[in-house]
């Protein structure tokens, strides 16, 4: 088994579920009465804050809307095509 295909079952599922806890960040947003810090929703909170928190550093909400997520959610796509899509470089390389 080739390190590329090892790489593209790892990276894969990784990009795949980050991208849905970002969508279900973006889901959380329209819900502010929402606890963070409690069970269920720190189980979304613990993994995606690292990223949200700078980004609302460089790029704050706008009217009162945080956008992070969004950005994010295109990012980890993004990522996923370029490496694991159809013509991915680990697709390529496996």
């Amino acid at each position: 088994m080739s390190a590329a295909t090892i790489a593209t079952w790892v990276v894969g599922p990784f990009l795949g579920v980050m991208t849905f806890l970002f969508i279900f960040r973006i889901v959380l947003t329209w819900y502010p009465q929402a606890e963070l810090n409690k069970f269920p929703f720190n189980l979304v909170a613990w993994p995606t804050e690292p990223f949200l928190f700078p980004t609302r550093k460089i790029i704050p909400p706008l009217g009162g809307v945080d956008i992070s997520p969004i950005i994010w959610v295109g990012i980890f796509s993004l990522l996923r095509e370029i490496l694991v899509g159809q013509q991915g470089l680990f697709t390529m390389l496996g």
